[in-house]
């Protein structure tokens, strides 16, 4: 699984002028969902962004996570985090899982931040959506579950 997250300030989401999901304040993170991944991955992901120090403590240090802030989260599928650009001008989502294996997964995820405690909203799998946020700080971290387990080096 991969995922972008967005340290925000306000975000919602938009299906035809309609709002779906909509949060005041933590992440916004876009996930993409790959062929090989499965509810370990997800697993994984949920516990690493929930307690990843990214936002500011009284002194204003990256010193709290989100559970420990009291922030949301608004979630928003993302096919197009696994686009291959390496050959031609279009990118291939191949590697993409399809809607039957990520729709589970992309459920599982919010529920399992859900169980964490964690207020979590949604935009809608599959659908055209505006998302629009104020990104704090600006503040963006790249996650790869690929990556997560790997040794520093």
């Amino acid at each position: 699984m991969r995922a972008v997250l967005q340290r925000v300030t306000k975000a919602k989401v938009t299906v035809d002028s309609s709002v779906v999901g909509e949060i005041d304040g933590g992440l916004l993170v876009l996930l993409g969902v790959g062929q090989d991944d499965s509810q370990e991955e997800a697993l994984v992901l949920a516990r690493k962004l929930a307690q990843l120090r990214i936002f500011r403590d009284n002194e204003g240090k990256m010193n709290l996570s989100l559970i420990d802030s009291g922030g949301s989260v608004l979630v928003v599928s993302q096919f197009t985090l696994f686009g291959d650009c390496r050959k031609g001008r279009r990118p291939s989502f191949n590697k993409a899982a399809r809607p039957e294996q990520a729709i589970p997964l992309y459920e599982f995820f919010c529920q399992t931040l859900r169980e964490m405690g964690l207020n979590v909203e949604t935009g809608r799998f599959g659908a055209m959506m505006d998302v629009n946020l104020v990104n704090d700080g600006p503040v963006t971290i790249l996650l790869d579950t690929d990556e997560l387990s790997a040794p520093r080096k």
